[in-house]
């Protein structure tokens, strides 16, 4: 062992992260650990937001509750399948695992990509949380349309609020699942509460009723892109897009025993991305059924989505500290991601240090309004960007030796640039993104098949560099 292996050892056992070495035997943690945590991550305070941007989308009923039923189901296999198995076998971090295949140079490029869109995602969490926080100091609420701050009131909330779940964060993996098994209960419970009081309000007494609301769809808000069935399946499939087939949640699943704690996520899914996202629907219902949401209708403009409110006139108190502690547990393993991001650039630096710096990000991105109002078109992007270099690890884990391809070759070969990778991502996303655009085809309809595209040119790319390396030694 080097001296700088030796001291990434200290390193690692002092911060008990493991970040560039597999994760030991007895720091593995079995399946109920991860229920927890992926309960909290998404029955979260974005679903109080996703919810009601489904609303404005003119949804039916028919595709809003079976596309969710079926597009949830494919993000559980995703996660179980591909994830969760190449996690168990490697143990290694997203970041760690790209490096070995991608070469340093290059990984550190998505590193702080996926870091900074890490923590555009978290600060959208961090404002739904300022919504709840807000309310006692009566704070104007931020429009669907609003991109900057509208007062000091809300610069402080969101500061505050970003400085006490970045110190959570930076405590480590262990701290950010506990945080997620004590509150996600307590989130659970709001969601269903929320739900059952805004059918309340509704004067829902049948199943009839009930799929009324929805009924068969209208148009979309202004503003908004209408959804159908299949919006609603692969959207709802991608929305954690990076996660799954990109990949990221290696880094929390490496500390999983089996694989099969990736059925794990279904917790996640079903109970948030299905339960809450309707539960949070209702409660947009209620509001735009009132005075101030039919006058913003009446003049042409979309009616606010603003959780805090909602949530507090529904189930009172208790809806403000929902919506508060929802965005801590989603926001809380956001930033430990974005950490590990920014920590395979910057290696020397404790992880606890770059999670502090990612969670200052996060808390300037919170405090513009825009990146939570459009979230939907921001997961699309998001997952878009990242997921195809998932692909690159699951072509090679899975199909190298039948292509006869080396494994890991950027650090077999010393290799600080992959160019195999490099233009397998760069023509898979510059097509995909070409038709997106030319022909106004929704970003998360191109994510699978630039996915697959990625996977495949890497593979031929791989084939043939590597081939033509060796006849040069």
């Amino acid at each position: 062992m080097s001296q700088a292996n030796i001291e990434q050892a200290v390193i690692s056992e002092e911060s008990g992260e493991f970040e560039r070495e597999p994760i030991p035997q007895s720091k593995l943690k079995g399946w109920k650990s991860f229920i927890g945590m992926y309960a909290g991550e998404h029955a979260a305070g974005t679903e109080f937001m996703i919810g009601p941007l489904f609303l404005t989308a003119g949804v039916s009923a028919f595709d809003l509750i079976i596309g969710l039923i079926l597009g949830n189901l494919l993000a559980v296999l995703s996660w179980r399948f591909l994830t969760a198995e190449i996690a168990v076998k490697n143990r290694l971090t997203l970041y760690y695992q790209l490096e070995k295949i991608c070469g340093k140079k290059l990984v550190t490029g998505y590193n702080l990509a996926n870091g900074i869109l890490f923590c555009f995602l978290a600060g959208s969490m961090i404002t739904v949380s300022a919504t709840a926080v807000g309310i006692p100091f009566d704070m104007p609420m931020p429009k669907l349309d609003d991109t900057l701050p509208n007062g000091m009131t809300w610069v402080l909330i969101v500061i505050v609020i970003g400085a006490v779940i970045s110190l959570i964060a930076a405590r480590g993996y262990d701290t950010v699942t506990k945080a997620a098994n004590w509150m996600s209960p307590i989130i659970v419970l709001a969601f269903v509460a929320c739900g059952v009081v805004a059918l309340n309000q509704l004067g829902v007494e049948s199943f009839s009723e009930f799929w009324a609301i929805w009924g068969e769809g209208s148009d979309p808000f202004p503003g908004q892109t209408k959804f159908t069935f299949w919006h609603v399946v692969i959207w709802s499939w991608f929305a954690n897009g990076a996660m799954h087939v990109g990949m990221s949640d290696l880094s929390v699943f490496r500390f999983a025993k089996e694989a099969k704690a990736g059925w794990a996520t279904a917790a996640g899914m079903y109970v948030g991305h299905y339960m809450a996202w309707i539960a949070a629907a209702l409660l947009y219902a209620v509001y735009v059924q009132s005075p101030e949401a039919l006058s913003y209708l009446n003049n042409g403009k979309a009616p606010p989505v603003a959780p805090g409110p909602m949530a507090y006139n529904a189930i009172g108190v208790f809806g403000i500290i929902a919506v508060v502690l929802a965005g801590w547990t989603t926001a809380n393993p956001t930033i430990y991601r974005a950490g590990l991001a920014f920590q395979a650039i910057l290696p020397k630096l404790s992880t606890a240090k770059v999670t502090v710096l990612a969670g200052a990000i996060a808390t300037i991105a919170g405090l513009f309004p825009a990146f939570a109002m459009k979230l939907l078109g921001f997961v699309a992007l998001y997952g878009f960007i990242l997921a195809p270099f998932g692909a690159v690890i699951v072509f090679e884990h899975f199909f190298h030796e039948k292509w006869g391809i080396t494994k890991n070759y950027a650090e077999v070969a010393g290799l600080k640039v992959n160019k195999a990778v490099l233009y397998a991502w760069a023509i898979s996303f510059g097509l995909f993104y070409f038709i997106s655009v030319q022909f106004d085809v929704f970003l998360s309809f191109v994510t699978l098949p630039s996915w697959l595209l990625c996977g495949v040119l890497f593979m031929v790319f791989s084939k043939y560099l590597q081939k033509k390396n060796k006849s040069h030694i």
